[in-house]
């Protein structure tokens, strides 16, 4: 068995969620948490890799002991719906268990996601929010109804599936490039915040980054739609924005089909 974790956390303080030799990121601080916690050396999988800066709200991470010899065992003896208290107990204030599920030893937490949502936070007041420092992004202009709409009407262009290569990064060893967009929304939630949210099937490097960028671009008439077509069709990068900062960024959501359901009293 495996245990699958959903998790929220504030990525201001670490260097992503994967293991990286000479910075902190969530996998080590979670590893060792739920090591301690079980008394059982764990190994600890993601769903996403996240950047540095970026932040979850639904992460999925599986757990399982690191022995071989207790794979297929019962050995988490916290019932799913308790997993959470326990965890919690151990953890930083920046990290939480918000939910836990018992999956097979086949399940991977990337590789068996139907879909993945992100939201992009934007922060458009005049002057910055210090409570939304590292926590959205602050463009220092005011976003118009008709600029939210044309964000929405570029969006559309990139809906179903594509090569997304212009919408990629560099430093990316991914071979395929091709990704389905599901949706594309742009709203205001409040006076001064606007989101972007988009899901799909798998994000390249800084893919939604990118889109975020280009689309503000558009709204401030820096792209055209000739530009971001051009971008799908000859894999261009130049053709698209500029890359939004780290900490706009959440992973929202991950739907796994018929799996699961979280447990947490």
């Amino acid at each position: 068995m495996k245990l699958l974790l959903k998790i929220a956390y504030d990525g201001a303080a670490y260097h992503g969620f994967q293991y990286q030799p000479n910075a902190l990121s969530v996998q080590e601080v979670l590893t060792a948490c739920v090591s301690k916690a079980f008394s059982v050396e764990c190994t600890v999988t993601g769903c996403s890799r996240t950047d540095a800066g970026v932040h979850a709200l639904g992460f999925c991470a599986a757990v399982e002991p690191k022995d071989e010899g207790l794979k297929g065992e019962k050995w988490c003896t916290v019932p799913p719906s308790k997993v959470h208290r326990l965890l919690n107990m151990h953890l930083p204030g920046d990290i939480a268990v918000t939910g836990a599920a018992v999956v097979d030893d086949s399940f991977h937490p990337r590789y068996s996601a139907h879909s993945k949502e992100y939201v992009y936070r934007i922060c458009d007041s005049v002057y910055p929010d210090p409570f939304k420092r590292s926590r959205a992004y602050h463009i220092k202009r005011r976003l118009t109804d008709e600029q939210i709409k044309i964000m929405n009407e570029f969006g559309k262009i990139l809906l179903g599936r594509h090569d997304f290569s212009g919408f990629m990064a560099q430093g990316s060893s991914v071979k395929d490039t091709v990704r389905t967009l599901y949706r594309l929304e742009v709203k205001r939630v409040s006076e001064f915040e606007v989101t972007l949210t988009v899901s799909g099937d798998g994000f390249l490097y800084n893919m939604v980054r990118i889109i975020t960028g280009t689309l503000l671009d558009a709204a401030f008439g820096r792209i055209t739609s000739e530009d971001v077509k051009n971008a799908l069709e000859k894999c261009d990068r130049s053709r698209t924005g500029f890359t939004v900062p780290a900490e706009g960024l959440y992973l929202n959501r991950v739907e796994y089909g018929e799996i699961t359901e979280f447990f947490a009293d």
